[in-house]
């Protein structure tokens, strides 16, 4: 058993490297190299120190473990910590995604340098605390800390339309989770506590678990977004910083599919079945709509933003299945979408820093300029779509495999967004890579730099190693999964037989 606080140490790691990046003052070109420099060497020790979590984690054991627990608030509010095999794989996935990001920003940043490394920074511990709280509380103020950190990317250091884009993104965000506040306090009134290990073995009333469950989902299926409140990710992404894109597509984005699976299944069991109708009507609407209007985009990043709500809704749909494989994919897919999605802003962000536009109209005939590009840009557009040996296939598969056990309907419209998804991926591709290098502001255009390179190839390696071979998520996460699967079960089973018996 570890005896030092390691997940507290994971946690605010990143914060302590902020308080580095403000004590570095001064506006030279000195100060701006030495925040860049401390940003990264702060995520790089964040992510050593998370791959100990992964070294000493026991996959067999589907408990919460390294938990760390201390009086907080008067009231029975603890601070209480630890991670099982649903929410140990995102804390990696932050960790690891979080270098990239002040990498991609090291160039495209060049005005307030300082105050943007300390908002990625804050933003980390605020995600990683999201992953880690086991007090609903605590969570709540993690989950909801982490809107202010990106509301000031965007507002600050994002697009023309900036300011209009952050406001909507906080004020959908923060609509629905005044609804989940509410709800935390009703579970509290009701179980007394509001340590999360604790509520999941409580008994919650028939009448409470449908308000509840309603109030959590307006705020994670905001956070998601599912269909109809995802309109603010098109926006929020196109006018992000490309870092800033890179993080809401890779980790804000999987916080609405966390809370389902800590929340809304082992605290609702109930509801969740009774809902679970809805959740397909609404995922797959959102995987054939959102994948329709990613056809008609012109610009890039709304593309992938509108592939983005269509991948979630694999998620949804497999979560609330109820099913093994459905679930373990739900969790599978969001880590391989993490990755896919993530390293797709940063191919984005590559032409845009040559050419300073995201119309799919500007390009054409890059492979002739940029083959390395080319290449890399193909191995994402692939998993995007699924692709047999990438790890987009793996999640998508298993989401399905385990909604048509419950519902086969579901699964055959759902797997009508795979064809969707090659069109529209397939259509981006060849307007970008292919065709005659006509337009002369593309004759002049650099193949990847080093830096580039550092960012984008890991993420190959792993697309392809979690798509041969995905075996390492699985197995993490099976043992956790397993016991909310059989749970849920269990409690439904119970209700369908007390209602044969009456």
């Amino acid at each position: 058993m570890t005896t030092w606080p390691i997940l507290s140490v994971t946690t605010f790691l990143p914060l302590v490297g902020a308080l580095i990046v403000y004590l570095s003052r001064g506006d030279d070109e000195a100060a701006r190299r030495n925040s860049r420099w401390i940003a990264l060497w702060t995520t790089l020790i964040t992510f050593a120190v998370s791959v100990i979590l992964v070294m000493r984690f026991d996959p067999a054991n589907p408990d919460f473990q390294f938990v760390e627990k201390a009086n907080w608030l008067a009231t029975g509010i603890t601070y209480h910590m630890g991670v099982d095999g649903i929410s140990l794989p995102l804390v990696i996935l932050t960790t690891a995604v979080m270098p990239f990001c002040i990498i991609a920003s090291w160039k495209a940043i060049t005005s307030r340098v300082r105050e943007y490394m300390m908002a990625f920074l804050i933003l980390e511990t605020l995600m990683v605390g999201t992953f880690s709280a086991l007090d609903l509380v605590l969570f709540y103020l993690f989950f909801e800390g982490g809107l202010i950190p990106m509301f000031l990317i965007i507002g600050v250091w994002g697009g023309p339309r900036r300011v209009y884009a952050s406001f909507k993104f906080f004020l959908y965000t923060l609509l629905g989770s005044v609804l989940m506040l509410l709800a935390i306090m009703a579970l509290y009134w009701n179980g007394g506590t509001t340590d999360i290990p604790t509520l999941m073995h409580t008994a919650v009333p028939r009448s409470l678990q449908t308000w509840a469950w309603l109030a959590f989902f307006a705020s994670f299926a905001v956070k998601m977004p599912m269909w109809p409140v995802h309109t603010w990710l098109p926006d929020a992404h196109v006018e992000a910083p490309t870092a800033g894109s890179v993080v809401l597509a890779a980790i804000l984005l999987k916080m609405g599919g966390y809370g389902f699976l800590r929340f809304s299944l082992p605290m609702f069991p109930l509801a969740s079945h009774d809902f679970a109708p809805l959740i397909f009507t609404l995922s797959v609407i959102a995987i054939i709509y959102t994948s329709l209007v990613a056809l008609m985009q012109e610009d890039m990043k709304k593309l992938i933003a509108y592939s983005s709500v269509a991948h979630m809704g694999f998620v949804t749909m497999g979560i609330f299945a109820g099913t093994m494989q459905g679930v373990a994919g739900g969790v599978f897919q969001m880590i391989s979408h993490g990755i896919v999605s993530g390293a797709l802003f940063l191919c984005v962000g590559v032409v845009y820093d040559r050419l300073h536009t995201r119309q799919i109209a500007a390009y054409g005939g890059l492979v002739n300029r940029m083959p390395l590009y080319a290449m890399t840009f193909m191995v994402f557009t692939m998993a995007n779509v699924g692709l047999p040996g990438t790890s987009g296939f793996v999640g998508e598969f298993m989401t399905l495999l385990g909604t048509f056990k419950v519902s086969l309907p579901t699964a055959f419209f759902a797997t009508s967004g795979v064809i969707l998804s090659a069109a529209y991926a397939l259509w981006l591709y060849r307007k970008i890579v292919f065709g005659a290098l006509v337009k002369p502001s593309l004759m002049s255009m650099k193949d990847l730099t080093l830096r580039e390179c550092l960012t984008l190839f890991p993420m190959i390696a792993l697309t392809i190693l979690f798509g041969v071979w995905p075996k390492p998520v699985l197995d993490m996460s099976a043992a956790s999964v397993q016991q909310l699967v059989n749970n849920y079960n269990t409690a439904v089973t119970a209700v369908k037989a007390a209602a044969l018996l009456q």
